[in-house]
């Protein structure tokens, strides 16, 4: 079922999570294991992230450069076939323009839509951490509102090379990003929410929000959204703060503030586990208020860990 549906046909807010793919030599079955707890609470859909490889090079005694791949998660097209299969949920995997060719894009989709997946979310991809900024693949993508047109004419039978008959039509729900605190390289959200709705003009059904930790950001971003004139569903993210590392770290890499009342909580904490809880009793508290406001649907980002957002869900669900 495609996430438009599930929003439309639900008459409370729904529940749902994201995990990423585990790293090369990791289990899928350890993967499933993880998340099986929060079958409990009867998600609708599951996002499955998609990642490029990443690189170093290591340098020969010769003076020659060696490019070694450091990282890489494998397996998200098979990852939403055991998670359709073993939990009959929908599987949203995340497609990326960073890393990947138009041709590779369209393969990718036509093996998602062979196993039966009808939803996807389209994402630019962030740059590899050895790269100053974002270079689009040659052939590739440069923008999120490229690849969901890529989709979209997909759904239309129109391929890079043909057009097929309407039989061979793919029909995927396509879901984007939003930023309640701007995207990074905005320089202002004005211009932010331009490219948010360039990309719903394109085709996008839905939006999910990167995480946030001040639920007036949310309410103001939904506002400044219906302003602009979209008026697709927006599914709130939330990330709880498990360690002392992503106090500075989360601000760091996705760009957000952390408000002064939860740093204040924060301050006190001599340990992770100290940490986790005040993570958990600010999450319970986000979520409270926007399952109150009408958010159409939760959406974790549990990095592949379930225990702490299975602790949220218990009290909000």
């Amino acid at each position: 079922m495609k996430i438009t549906e599930h929003l439309a046909k639900a008459d409370k807010t729904l529940f749902s999570f994201e995990i990423l793919p585990p790293l090369k030599g990791q289990s899928l079955k350890e993967l499933l294991q993880g998340i099986e707890p929060l079958m409990d609470f009867k998600p609708p859909f599951v996002d499955v992230t998609y990642h490029r490889e990443e690189y170093i090079y290591k340098k020969h005694p010769n003076g020659l450069l060696e490019r070694i791949s450091t990282k890489k998660r494998p397996g998200t097209v098979g990852i939403c076939a055991a998670i359709m299969n073993r939990f009959h949920i929908d599987a949203v995997p995340h497609l990326l323009c960073g890393g990947f060719t138009k041709e590779e894009t369209e393969n990718a989709l036509i093996d998602l839509n062979f196993i039966g997946v009808e939803n996807v979310l389209a994402l630019r991809g962030d740059a590899p951490k050895t790269e100053g900024k974002f270079v689009p693949e040659e052939n590739g993508h440069s923008y999120a509102s490229e690849l969901v047109q890529q989709i979209v004419r997909m759904n239309k039978g129109k391929y890079l090379h043909e057009e097929t008959e309407p039989a061979f039509q793919t029909d995927f729900c396509v879901g984007v990003a939003g930023y309640p605190e701007k995207h990074f390289e905005a320089p202002s959200m004005k211009f932010d929410l331009k490219y948010l709705k360039e990309k719903v003009d394109n085709g996008a059904e839905y939006i999910v929000t990167q995480m946030f930790f001040d639920n007036a950001k949310y309410f103001k971003f939904v506002e400044d959204v219906r302003a602009a004139g979209i008026d697709v569903p927006i599914i709130p993210g939330i990330k709880p703060i498990s360690t002392l590392g992503q106090i500075t770290m989360l601000p760091r890499t996705f760009f957000l503030d952390l408000p002064d009342a939860l740093m204040d909580e924060l301050e006190k904490c001599k340990s992770n586990a100290d940490v986790r809880e005040v993570g958990i009793e600010w999450a319970v508290s986000q979520c409270k208020e926007l399952v109150k406001a009408g958010a159409p649907s939760l959406h974790f980002y549990t990095m592949s860990k379930a225990q702490a957002t299975y602790q949220i869900a218990k009290e909000v669900f």
